[in-house]
């Protein structure tokens, strides 16, 4: 979670639609699985970590962002949570990189690195922002290089030696809603400094938006069509 967008939000970000409704998403694609150690990479907040946490049987998470000012530990009901600006090789079985690879050059590099770090069996999800189309000053804003299509995301997994396991877009049933509203902006937009486009909504709004996206979650692993951002949930493999 990008550290520049919490700060541009004056509302509760657990209960903000798009965060809420994308742990939700996150918790439905691991939802067969055990974890017991979190890597959250490029973590900011640690928001999805402390996610897992409070909402599966996960023990422990090592978040990691370079914009973290010092090294710290925090326990959350008996849960331990580590913030570190880097870290070494390390036996996590569930490597998170939310809203990572888009802010980087090299995306494949930074994945091969933290694919390194971690033993066989590890699962990595990662998601990105969908579709180039849809670059908008949101994009410039949060400093971003990149938007990815479905299969270009799942080109760098599988370069960085991962098994793809499932990988689908999600928000699919508000794109067209926020495509429109993107589209129509970046013809209109006449220079000046960027701005996020993610915002606080009235309760009632909050709460519709939260509703039509978790209508979508039953179906979402079939998405392969469009949305907003891209999952996909990988593990590494024994060569």
């Amino acid at each position: 979670m990008d550290l520049k967008e919490i700060d541009n939000l004056d509302t509760n970000i657990d209960d903000h639609w798009y965060y809420n409704s994308k742990a939700q998403a996150m918790t439905r694609f691991l939802q067969r699985d055990t974890t017991n150690r979190i890597l959250d990479v490029g973590a900011g907040s640690g928001f999805f970590s402390r996610y897992l946490l409070a909402n599966t049987d996960a023990r422990e998470a090592w978040c990691v962002d370079i914009s973290y000012k010092a090294d710290s530990d925090k326990n959350e009901e008996e849960k331990s949570i580590h913030y570190r600006r880097a870290v070494g090789e390390i036996d996590a079985d569930l490597v998170l990189l939310m809203d990572v690879l888009e802010h980087v050059d090299d995306d494949l590099a930074l994945l091969k690195d933290y694919v390194a770090k971690v033993p066989v069996g590890s699962r990595f999800l990662i998601t990105v922002p969908a579709f180039n189309f849809l670059w908008s000053e949101h994009d410039d804003f949060l400093e971003h290089k990149r938007r990815y299509s479905l299969s270009h995301l799942e080109e760098v997994v599988k370069n960085a030696d991962l098994a793809i396991r499932h990988s689908a877009y999600y928000f699919g049933m508000v794109f067209p809603i926020a495509a429109t509203l993107r589209l129509a902006q970046k013809a209109k937009t006449k220079g000046g400094p960027a701005r996020s486009q993610l915002t606080s909504h009235k309760p009632i709004v909050n709460t519709l938006l939260k509703s039509v996206c978790s209508l979508e979650l039953p179906f979402m692993k079939f998405n392969r069509v469009a949305g907003l951002t891209v999952f996909c949930l990988a593990e590494k493999q024994k060569h």
